[in-house]
Parts: C-alpha cells; structure tokens; sequence
C-alpha cells in the first residue's frame, strides 16, 4: 500500500483529495489544526487514515512529520496544501507575518527535510500548492502572492536538484485558479472550480508527475497572460 502525507486537509482541497487517496487504496497520513476535523476523518476511513495535529507555524513541524511518516511505515508522497492569504489593503504587519510563516517558513521546512528523506531513499514526490496569484505581485495581498512565487521558485530548485542528483524525485508545482473555498476572497471571481472538480484535477496530474499543474486547466492561459502583461498594462489591475 501506497503512502501519502497532505499537510492541510482537514477542509477545502486537503480534505477532498485524502479522501480520493483513500478511495484509491493510499494510506494517507492527514494534519492540521483542528484535531476535531482530522479524527472526523479518521473515524470515516479508520483503516486509511493516520493523523498527527500540530500548526506549521510552531516549531516541531520535523518531529511531527517524523512521527506520521513512522506510523504510516514509509512515505511515497507528500502533498503541501496549508496555505494562508488575506487581503491587506493597509498593508497590515499581522496578515503579512502569518502568511509568511505558513506559506514560507512551515512550507521551507517540512519540504526540505522531505526532499531529504526521499534523498536518502532513492525516491520519492513532493506536490505542493502554490497559486495562479504567484505569477504577479498583487497589490491587494503583496505577501500572499510573493509567498506563492517562493514556493514555485522553490519548487523549480528542488525540481533542478533532482535532476542534478539523478534521482526519481518527482516535483509538482500546483497552480490553482479560483476555488470554491475560504481562501477565494477576491470579489470578483470568474472559471471557479468546485473543490472535488480541483482535488481531481490536481490528482490526476500527480498521477501523471507532471511538474506544473494549473487548476482548472484553461488556467494556464491567465498565467501566460499574466506573465507577457507589460507593467504600464499590468498595473492597472494588478
């Protein structure tokens, strides 16, 4: 039996893609905050599912990872889906610092001590789930859409060293659009995905290994877009 981490799933895509996993026959180590939410699904899939409660912002991310990778006896995958974001309008300090720490700090950590110990197995694939949003800077939520282009970017440099090492360490940098969850705040919204339509997608596409996963797919198209925008176009919306 195949296993897999998703770190976030206690709602939202995190949730909706444990549950594809274990219908697929994974064991599927789950975390997040919210103890109550992760033994909720545990008690729905008692012989698939391992969880292990603890905040990516606090300091025992490796222990915990640790501890869950133990207990599901290996790790094939893992899926980075804990992601903050708030608009910051008055660019607030507090919005900033927690995005960073969830989508940088917890992110770097738990990614790079994985990458490490699929190193020293020969093997391994990390997904994680970065946004359309990092193509840009984004003047309603600079932090959010600076953390998602560090996670692409980081993403890209393991996805190198991989490559570099000659090892079957698969990278996959998941790019969604507008999902039908609390991290949509944008009032104007338009090609939004259900939250089973993108844990598919996404899915699918780790099935495939493919490096860049855009969710929905037409999404790609807004993130060529958005790249080919000149500044004097680009910031009258950016």
């Amino acid at each position: 039996m195949k296993k897999v981490i998703i770190i976030g799933a206690t709602s939202g895509i995190g949730r909706a893609l444990a549950i594809l996993y274990i219908q697929n026959n994974w064991l599927v180590g789950v975390t997040g905050r919210r103890r109550e939410l992760l033994d909720s699904l545990q008690l729905e899939f008692p012989a698939n599912v391992i969880t292990e409660c603890f905040d990516v912002t606090k300091e025992d991310n490796i222990e915990c990872i640790k501890n869950l990778t133990q207990q599901l006896g290996g790790l094939d995958l893992l899926i980075y889906n804990s992601g903050y974001g708030e608009p910051s309008p008055g660019l607030d300090w507090e919005i900033d610092k927690t995005t960073t720490a969830i989508n940088v700090q917890g992110f770097v950590e738990i990614v790079n001590f994985t990458f490490n110990y699929f190193v020293l197995e020969g093997k391994g694939h990390i997904a994680a789930t970065s946004s359309i949003a990092g193509n840009r800077g984004n003047s309603f939520a600079p932090a959010y859409s600076a953390s998602k282009a560090f996670m692409s970017n980081y993403m890209e440099g393991l996805y190198l060293k991989a490559v570099r090492l000659k090892l079957p360490i698969y990278i996959t940098d998941i790019q969604p659009g507008f999902v039908q969850t609390k991290m949509a705040k944008a009032e104007r919204q338009f090609w939004v995905a259900t939250t089973g339509k993108a844990a598919t997608q996404i899915y699918t596409a780790i099935n495939r290994k493919k490096r860049i996963a855009y969710i929905t797919k037409r999404w790609w198209l807004v993130a060529k877009i958005m790249r080919a925008l000149p500044m004097f176009l680009y910031r009258k919306i950016g």
